[in-house]
């Protein structure tokens, strides 16, 4: 076991950890959470050995092997394949003890070597890195390619790969989702799952941590808090305490309230048939575990765009791609007011060649696109860290987008974001990851946009940034494109799915499960390429969903039909009870009025009453048609 003991730790001038300490029992698989600044990463770096306590003791690590995923690769040549597989120091030893053995003619003694290479499995190490690559999205022939020709996120997957491979009694990963697609989050989860050693993670993907963690250990107040289960576990343990701190009971009303607006307002709007009633109990959950963020340093809303157009953005029959070469083709899609479609697909399949088309950054090849007169799109991803002028403040960087707002409004927007104070003010460079990337995205909000078209808007996000983005987003009145591999934030912004898959773009049938089951099982499969041979199995379930789709066609219009005159009547209520809300009409003068207004509204609540019954029998008779 690993026993931490009284331990202090500081970075500069700024103490992290105090008189901390804490007991990681072998084989425990842990994530490791708390805001951005707590010290999460330069805990790692302690258990490293890169950095030394200030105070106390680290017992346990001496005899085990530690595996970790660094964050930057040193210039190298090799190829892929052999960059990770040498991460097994042993192995890699073991090779250049052979080559130099054959070089200098002692084919005797390289026989020996080449013997212990078989005793550890050596020859297979080749076939195991293509695999790790390969089940992180690598190209079939990326493990040929050198080190250099990756771009820093695939080198990050690359320094993942290696820690993978590397033999371990303990394994330390930091943030490894960052730079992972959806489909290369789901394999990295089967992996850990199966990991047989100590697991110590940084993460703020929620859905990835409580599938391959069973412990959290939280920093918190400079000390070491451990929790027993996984996220959502921690969230209710942490709800429950925080909802009986009496000092943060006003704003947890404020958030609570929050909630229960994005209840009223979508309670009716989940109409894709798998997801309705999963949806309702989210909102439900979410009710229940607002408290956990209650402490929340994060407090902000997207603004009601000024103006906005009805289509906002059209594709009709659209081939979509680079000079001549067509990635996507027949691609139909209409982003309307109120549109929420998260973009499923495996890496390469062509959603970002869609974001791109979508913001104008591409051109067609064919077809049409139709932008409303008023369409105004808010466009987030990484690249848009690396476009911040490093020597600007927040505050400057808003103020270049509207010279003429005042100045006290700049900087309540920035505190709604956390940047206050010197951090608002001062010049940008020292900002971590996740501190520029909560910039880019406050400029996004800023400009007020009618499409938002988010690429990974999560990566180096905590998980109170991360909630808190979330419930901004339930309350987002345009349309909303989205891709990303946090399965949460997915499941609660996107109403609809999209999968991007052979060339061509399709409401995707099932919901998230599905779409988690069908690629869990694929890499599964003993033989990935004979998974990828069976068109015609893929083809005869598209037409059956297509099928499927004409069916539940009529039942949807029914529903939406039911949901907009829900909507009408519901207006109506909360318009009539703010009439009854003035005192006047309680005068005797007044009593006529006030007796009609009464009966109106019991006619408005019994409308009410059934139209939600009728709303329930259509979604049952979806659901059923559905299974």
């Amino acid at each position: 076991m690993i026993i931490l003991r009284d331990i202090e730790l500081r970075r500069g001038k700024k103490l992290l950890l105090h008189h901390a300490n804490v007991t990681i029992q072998p084989g425990q698989k842990l994530a490791l959470i708390g805001a951005n600044g707590c010290g999460k990463s330069s805990l790692l770096f302690l258990l490293l050995g890169e950095l030394g306590a200030d105070a106390g003791d680290i017992e346990g690590l001496q005899t085990q092997r530690l595996a970790h995923m660094a964050q930057e690769i040193h210039a190298t040549s090799l190829p892929a394949a052999e960059y990770v597989w040498r991460g097994d120091e042993q192995l890699a030893a073991l090779h250049d003890r052979i080559a130099d053995l054959e070089a200098s003619g002692e084919f005797e003694q390289a026989a020996k070597v080449h013997s212990q290479l078989e005793d550890i499995d050596g020859y297979s190490a080749e076939r195991r890195a293509l695999r790790l690559l390969q089940g992180l999205g690598f190209a079939e022939d990326a493990g040929q390619r050198l080190v250099s020709e990756f771009s820093g996120g695939w080198r990050i997957r690359l320094n993942l790969a290696r820690a993978l491979m590397t033999p371990s009694d303990i394994l330390l990963l930091d943030e490894p989702t960052n730079h992972l697609d959806l489909d290369a989050t789901l394999w990295l989860q089967q992996w850990l799952q199966q990991y047989p050693g100590t697991l110590l993670m940084i993460s703020h993907d929620r859905d990835f941590i409580d599938a391959s963690c069973e412990r959290i250990l939280h920093i918190e107040q400079q000390q070491l808090h451990p929790y027993k289960g996984n996220y959502s576990d921690f969230e209710r343990m942490r709800a429950e305490r925080m909802a009986n701190q009496q000092a943060s009971f006003e704003k947890q009303q404020r958030r609570i309230a929050h909630i229960d607006e994005f209840v009223s307002r979508f309670r009716y709007k989940a109409t894709k048939a798998k997801q309705a009633q999963s949806r309702l109990k989210e909102l439900q959950r979410m009710q229940k575990l607002e408290p956990a963020h209650v402490d929340s340093p994060f407090d902000f809303t997207f603004p009601p765009p000024e103006k906005s157009s009805d289509p906002l953005l059209k594709l009709d029959k659209a081939s979509l791609g680079y000079g001549d070469k067509a990635i996507l083709s027949g691609v139909d899609l209409c982003l309307r007011p109120g549109s929420r479609y998260g973009l499923l697909g495996r890496n390469g399949a062509g959603k970002s060649t869609l974001l791109k088309t979508l913001i104008g950054e591409l051109p067609l090849l064919q077809g049409e696109l139709t932008c409303g007169q008023y369409l105004t799109i808010g466009y987030f991803d990484q690249q848009q860290l690396e476009a911040l002028d490093l020597d600007a403040s927040a505050f400057l960087h808003l103020q270049r987008l509207s010279p003429d707002a005042r100045d006290q409004d700049i900087l309540d927007f920035l505190g709604s974001f956390n940047f206050r104070g010197d951090t608002a003010t001062a010049a940008i460079s020292p900002f971590s990851g996740g501190e520029k990337a909560r910039l880019a995205l406050a400029l996004v909000v800023w400009q007020k946009p009618n499409l938002l078209v988010l690429d990974e808007p999560t990566n180096h996000l905590d998980l109170d940034m991360r909630h808190a983005m979330e419930i901004a987003l339930h309350a987002y009145e345009g349309a909303l494109i989205l891709v990303t591999h946090d399965r949460h934030l997915l499941r609660n912004t996107a109403e609809e799915l999209l999968l991007v898959h052979d060339g061509g773009v399709e409401e995707y049938a099932e919901d998230l499960e599905g779409y988690e089951r069908w690629i869990l099982t694929s890499y599964r499969s003993p033989d990935r390429q004979q998974a990828a041979s069976s068109d015609s199995s893929r083809r005869e379930k598209r037409q059956q969903s297509a099928s499927l789709r004409d069916k539940l066609r009529p039942l949807r219009r029914q529903l939406a039909s039911t949901e907009r005159e829900m909507e009408k009547v519901d207006a109506n209520l909360r318009e009539l009870q703010e009439q009854l809300g003035d005192e006047a009409l309680y005068s005797s003068a007044e009593k006529d009025a006030l007796a009609d207004l009464l009966r109106r509204e019991g006619r408005l609540k019994a409308r009410c009453t059934e139209l939600e019954d009728v709303w329930l029998q259509q979604q049952q008779q979806l659901d059923e048609l559905s299974d």
